[in-house]
């Protein structure tokens, strides 16, 4: 994907940023890291509200898959309740962060890509609302008067196809099994056949949120840290017995990948928390037992794991360890990550053996991953 990527940008300026006043507005906007890099936007309109993610690419993306996030930002509009006031939110949130992009950063309008989430589509089909989603895009075109924009309703297979090819690089494309764990389940997947047209799609019922509502519904009047974290061990056992350990092994992924890479909010946070000297590093190589000797800390000490504390043990870049740390824990609290990493560690376990252990990578990135895959798509059109 990113060779091609590189390859047609080289050759063709379609997709390049446009014209010197484009790239100086785009360098006083952000701090790049490439030279010779374009620019491009994603906006995703999902469960919980409307997503922003920009990202430059650069030559070094052919080899390693990096990808250097500019800005990430989301409006809550809770817009898969289908109500009218939802709708007009998640409507202007829409167009709100289009024109940003477009009129603040002068991203141009063919470098954004608009997508309707499978998680809505999946809701919406669930309750006979799929007129929400067909008036949202209408009402959106007609708003920024460009009745030919592209808004794409992806489904699930989709959606995880465009995270393995937008997040995992060409060289371990066809040996790495890619795991989104979400708020409400996971899902992700992998190319059994060594091409990219054949995806092999991973899903399961349990994400970070419904795990951490389902322990919480467990604990009754007792809220204390000690009972949570007794009932959350019998949620993942349950979990894990009834349907983890039967999708890993349908999934069909643990002779065919030497790679298993999680991405999604809790991988982030694991990832951040856990290796704070590696803050500017996107994608994070982790042991079992790392992250095991991680959830223990998280319930028996997780005070160590402040953002004040972590920034004055960190080797370098303390700064941005201060800054990155604190946004992990404005949206997980202890009980959240003890959840989240809970279910992470139930996953890892099924590819965990005495013959032959995974190389395990914790994505920090990944929800931008899929704007990647849509500007190769967009190439290659």
């Amino acid at each position: 994907m990113y060779s091609s990527i590189l390859r047609r940008l080289s050759l063709t300026g379609s997709l390049v940023v446009a014209g010197f006043c484009v790239l100086c507005a785009q360098s006083d906007a952000f701090e790049l890291k490439y030279n010779n890099s374009s620019v491009y936007a994603g906006i995703e309109v999902g469960s919980k509200g409307v997503k922003l993610s920009i990202v430059e690419i650069g030559k070094n993306a052919k080899t390693t898959g990096a990808f250097n996030a500019l800005k990430d930002t989301s409006i809550n509009t809770d817009f898969i309740t289908f109500s009218q006031p939802t709708f007009s939110a998640t409507l202007n949130g829409l167009y709100n962060l289009y024109s940003t992009v477009t009129n603040d950063y002068k991203i141009p309008a063919k470098d954004v890509f608009t997508v309707i989430s499978s998680g809505v589509k999946m809701q919406a089909e669930k309750e006979n609302r799929n007129s929400f989603i067909n008036q949202l895009i209408d009402s959106f075109k007609l708003r920024i008067k460009d009745p030919k924009r592209d808004v794409e309703v992806i489904d699930v297979l989709g959606e995880a196809r465009l995270s393995h090819l937008g997040i995992v690089p060409d060289e371990k494309r066809y040996n790495t099994f890619l795991i989104d764990i979400g708020s409400g389940n996971s899902k992700g997947g992998y190319f059994p056949y060594c091409n990219t047209n054949d995806f092999k799609l991973f899903q399961l019922n349990w994400g970070t949120k419904s795990v951490t509502n389902e322990t919480d519904k467990k604990c009754g009047d007792d809220k204390t840290l000690t009972n949570y974290n007794r009932q959350l061990y019998r949620v993942l056992m349950t979990a894990e017995n009834t349907e983890l350990i039967y999708a890993v092994n349908a999934s069909g992924a643990y002779p065919l990948s030497d790679n298993i890479a999680f991405s999604g909010g809790i991988a982030w946070s694991v990832a951040t928390l856990l290796k704070p000297d590696l803050i500017d590093k996107s994608v994070v190589a982790v042991s079992f037992e790392e992250v095991q000797k991680f959830a223990d800390r998280l319930y028996s000490s997780f005070g160590s794991l402040s953002p004040e504390l972590l920034a004055q043990t960190a080797k370098e870049n303390q700064a941005a360890v201060l800054k990155e740390t604190k946004r992990v824990h404005s949206v997980f609290d202890q009980r959240a990550l003890m959840a989240g990493t809970g279910l992470l560690l139930k996953i890892m376990r099924q590819f965990v053996s005495v013959y032959e252990t995974k190389q395990f990578y914790l994505v920090k990135n990944g929800q931008v991953g899929w704007i990647t895959a849509y500007v190769d798509q967009a190439i290659n059109k």
